[in-house]
Order: structure tokens, then C-alpha cells, then sequence
């Protein structure tokens, strides 16, 4: 059954991605957004500068015509954390220590988690998150 509700709108409080955890990167899309796909057809949307910290070093790759690929160097890594910070950040920790950060954005969306079992999450302007619960069919961003 398709629920009608509206999103939940929460803010003010980190909040664990859990249907990410435990989960492989598999691929990612780069263009005007990127997308990193997760096993189990799990994506997240990015529409704003990533903040990749890792074995190198901080690396920030934004979205548009030329994205840097070192994102590509977590293909095949699996999520040991995901989280959404009180301020509106998505925070995705990786097993080999390399950790993803996402901003959030004044004027538009900055990012978005669609979950095969039906749950969307939405980082809105300024922080604000919008959840989704049971919105079927599964989302893709592909």
C-alpha cells in the first residue's frame, strides 16, 4: 500500500542511516549530480560539494561538467556508518577509514538516500530533513 502522508520533517538531531550499513559501493554516476549506488540498488543523490576525506588526504569534488573520479577509489568499499548531522550533513564512513561528508545548501536540495525498502530522505534548503516512509515502488536515481 502507497502511504499518502506527507514527509516527516525533522532537524536539530544527527540520525543514523541504518539501511546503508553493512552495505557495498558499487558504483558511481558523475555528472551534474552524482550518484553512488550501494548493493541492493540502495543510492544516494548529491547535488553539492562532497567532502571526501581519506587515505590522501581531503579531496572536495562538486558536481557539474568535469567532477573529479577519486570517488572511484571507494568502489567496492563497504559502509561501516552513515548519518545525517544535526546540521543537515550527511556523513557516510567507510570500512577502509575514508569518510564521505555532504554539505547542505541555503537555496536547494543538497542530497537524497532512496532505500529499496521504500524510504526516501531528503536533505531540503538549509538543513532540513524530509523523510519518506514506505514510498513505493523503490526509488532510483539512475
Amino acid at each position: 500500500m502507497v502511504s499518502d502522508m506527507g514527509p516527516e520533517r525533522r532537524s536539530g538531531r544527527a540520525q543514523p542511516i541504518e539501511p546503508l550499513v553493512g552495505l557495498k559501493l558499487e558504483y558511481v554516476r558523475l555528472g551534474h549530480a552524482i550518484v553512488l549506488s550501494f548493493t541492493g540498488g540502495n543510492q544516494v543523490l548529491i547535488e553539492t560539494v562532497v567532502h571526501l576525506d581519506g587515505p590522501d588526504g581531503r579531496t572536495d569534488v562538486e558536481p557539474g561538467d568535469h567532477p573529479s573520479d577519486i570517488l572511484a577509489t571507494l568502489l567496492g568499499d563497504v559502509v561501516r556508518a552513515a548519518c545525517v548531522r544535526d546540521t543537515g550533513e550527511l556523513q557516510i564512513i567507510f570500512g577502509s577509514g575514508s569518510q564521505l561528508v555532504v554539505g547542505v545548501d541555503a537555496d536547494v536540495e543538497a542530497w537524497a538516500f532512496a532505500g529499496r525498502d521504500g524510504i526516501l530522505m531528503v536533505c531540503l534548503a538549509r538543513g532540513e530533513l524530509a523523510v519518506w516512509r514506505d514510498a513505493l515502488p523503490p526509488r532510483s536515481f539512475t
